[in-house]
């Protein structure tokens, strides 16, 4: 048996009037996710927990069937694992932004949480330039990919995912900071590295260029998503499965290395609408011919939510639909046997730039084949609460992918 997880990031959203009333998925030409609502079970999965913040780390660890209440430990954690940071035991990892921030109105705005989707290499200069002027101060800064960083405060206190409040620069977008700054234990450190990170990046080459060519420089770091190394199990040892996964965010392959799997490298994956759709369903279909599993993550639909674009978040569903979906359910048919799992991981309404927490769209189909059984399903958020369906608990979600529960519809 072969098993595939297709997670379009941050796909789910509310209606929309200029669609109709439709949400993005329930307007954009999907067929290859409605085949797989038509043949399988199709509902709606609680992806982030009560009392969890929506963000893509507790979600897609519920994916993975890690229940975040027993192994969230922070986002920054799983990201350093990404980038190859090994932690102490009292070291605690903060994600570092690199973004834009302007004055508007007297206030300060976050105008952009990813300076201008700055590129790695640009990044790269900056981070390291960051780690030559602060490191004396008991951090350390790494880079990673695009405006996605770590810092790691080193022999820190420990337990600050707790006793610090932190805030996601993608939920104050257009927003002035001053209100979400640091607060909590260790707030003091975090705000002065916040502002003696201005001070570097002010007048750096990079920013220089970025100006000249009228792109938005990189004005200080935002830091948050703060946590000690997790404790998980590989998912060789809790279902007997050697897999991988493919994507371009630092915490994606974060989790998936905690997970055991094998992080793939696809060439001209961007985390963007520009992304390589097809190099990531031939490296997938490529992955399955040695491999029992393989996860396909796609940033492009969430991050087209945050940033406020309906017409880039209509095109990355499509594309994904299209690009990932159609051809790793193409290239399957080479396999006997299969199970398939497509959804998105947590709603990013356009309408707010930001995550919400309500359930999430899945189908789940297994067999040899996909053949239709409800007639015209049509893959949203709407047509999935109709089934009257809803998983709350990912440990059984998970044992249900993997083919320990008989739940699963047989569709050979």
């Amino acid at each position: 048996m072969k098993y595939v997880i297709l997670i379009g990031d941050g796909m789910s959203d509310y209606a929309i009037e200029s669609l109709g009333g439709r949400t993005p998925l329930g307007y954009a030409r999907t067929p290859n996710l409605d085949r797989l609502a038509g043949s399988g079970r199709f509902g709606l999965f609680q992806s982030v927990p009560e009392g969890f913040s929506p963000g893509s780390d507790v979600a897609n660890l519920s994916i993975f069937g890690y229940d975040p209440n027993k192994y969230y430990t922070g986002r920054a954690p799983l990201e350093a694992a990404s980038i190859g940071v090994r932690l102490g035991p009292q070291d605690t990892a903060f994600r570092c932004n690199l973004v834009t921030i302007v004055e508007k109105d007297g206030s300060e705005v976050m105008e952009d949480y990813s300076a201008g989707h700055i590129s790695t290499g640009e990044a790269r200069e900056l981070i390291l330039e960051l780690d030559k002027g602060l490191s004396g101060r008991g951090v350390r800064f790494y880079p990673g990919t695009a405006y996605r960083h770590l810092m790691v405060w080193e022999e820190g206190p420990g337990g600050l995912e707790k006793r610090l409040k932190t805030t996601p620069p993608h939920d104050i977008s257009d927003r002035e900071v001053s209100g979400h700054l640091p607060e909590g234990e260790g707030a003091g450190k975090l705000r002065e590295l916040i502002k003696l990170s201005r001070e570097v990046l002010r007048d750096h080459p990079v920013n220089r260029k970025r100006v000249e060519a009228g792109k938005r420089p990189a004005t200080s770091i935002w830091l948050w998503g703060q946590g000690t190394a997790p404790r998980m199990p590989t998912l060789m040892e809790r279902f007997g499965v050697e897999g991988a996964i493919i994507s371009a965010v630092d915490l994606m392959k974060g989790i998936g290395i905690y997970a055991g799997l094998e992080v793939l490298k696809v060439p001209g994956i961007t985390g963007y609408i520009d992304t390589n759709y097809k190099g990531k369903a031939e490296a997938a279909l490529g992955c399955l011919e040695k491999k029992d599993f393989v996860c396909v993550h796609v940033e492009a639909p969430d991050e087209a939510g945050h940033k406020g674009s309906l017409e880039d978040k209509l095109k990355a569903i499509e594309d994904f639909d299209r690009e990932v979906v159609g051809r790793v359910l193409k290239g399957l048919d080479r396999f006997d046997e299969y199970t398939v799992l497509a959804l998105t991981d947590h709603p990013t309404p356009v309408s707010l730039k930001t995550h919400t927490s309500e359930a999430v769209p899945f189908a789940l189909c297994t067999g040899a084949g996909l053949k239709a059984r409800r007639g015209s399903v049509k893959f949203s958020e709407h047509e999935a609460g109709e089934t009257g369906l809803l998983i709350e608990d990912c440990e059984v979600f998970a044992e249900e992918f993997f083919g320990r529960s008989a739940q699963v519809c047989d569709l050979g």
